[in-house]
């Protein structure tokens, strides 16, 4: 049973393959009972001219346009999803770098994930109650409710619950200088998120030092990074994977792809929150 931010209670059935252990009481998830259209569906059918997809031409586009990211890691985000609508028969690789898809893909691309929801889906988006979000160091799911606006948030039962926890969360902020207060409102430090994700793996790192003796090496933005997967630390800001290098480790956000290669020597490139991870070159890349 989910208390939702509507106020109601919801009943939810969890997809098969899924064990309810995946998500601790108190945690904030989120259920989807249909599919919706994907955005990098929609880039790859806007991009395809009679019916084909090509890479470089998608790289000269981003290429075009002001910095927004590295263009090569999107393009193979795009590959990615490529790769699995070709396993769902959906498009056809051609040659390399080269894909035929249909003008309707987004259409059917939409149908082939709902087929794979079986009747929906549950995502985690933290493992901790609202009520220890409000003051902790990290980013939390409140502080995307912040960004975000809650404006489909009730003032009734978990509704009325979580508009406190948001407004403990500001004043929190205001105390730590990450938001000001202007008027009735609150202004938010620019790169929120990512301040307080830095200081949340500052933290861990400095106590997985002390436990291990090893160096901590922080990752930068766009950094490909390399190393034995050891263990994970369960922080605030999500999940991360702790990778050994033998001279040292680093932090790496976690993905449930990884879960089976505990002890493995893994690759990864991060940019924020979002990770690429490479296990072996002939099987490609993995997110």
């Amino acid at each position: 049973m989910l208390d939702g931010i509507d106020g109601r209670a919801h009943y939810v059935a969890l997809p098969v393959g899924t064990e309810l252990e995946q998500f601790p009481a108190g945690a904030v998830v989120e259920a989807r009972g249909t599919a919706e259209m994907r955005a990098v569906d929609k880039t790859i059918a806007g991009l395809a001219e009679g019916g084909v997809y090509r890479t470089d031409h998608h790289l000269a586009v981003l290429r075009a346009q002001p910095a927004r990211g590295n263009p090569q890691e999107t393009v193979a985000a795009h590959v990615r999803r490529l790769e699995a609508l070709r396993r769902g028969g959906l498009v056809e690789r051609v040659a390399e770098g080269v894909w035929r898809v249909p003008a309707d893909l987004p259409e059917r691309a939409r149908q082939l994930d709902q087929q794979r929801l079986a009747g929906g889906s549950v995502t985690l988006h933290s493992h901790l109650p609202i009520e220890r979000q409000a003051r902790v160091i990290g980013a939390t799911w409140l502080d995307r409710k912040l960004i975000g606006g809650a404006a489909d948030v009730t003032d009734k039962g978990f509704g009325g619950v979580l508009r406190e926890a948001l407004r403990q969360r500001a004043n929190f902020l205001v105390e730590q200088g990450l938001a000001e207060r202007r008027g009735a409102g609150v202004v938010l430090a620019r790169n929120l998120l990512g301040t307080l994700r830095q200081r949340d793996l500052d933290w861990a790192a400095q106590e997985i030092v002390k436990e291990t003796g090893l160096p901590y090496r922080p990752v930068a933005e766009g950094e490909r990074v390399s190393g034995v997967y050891r263990r994970h630390a369960l922080l605030a800001s999500g999940r991360f994977a702790v990778l050994d290098d033998g001279l040292g480790f680093t932090l790496v956000p976690w993905k449930p792809v990884i879960e089976q290669r505990m002890g493995q020597s893994l690759s990864a490139t991060v940019h924020g929150m979002s990770v690429n991870w490479e296990f072996d070159r002939q099987r490609g890349l993995q997110i």
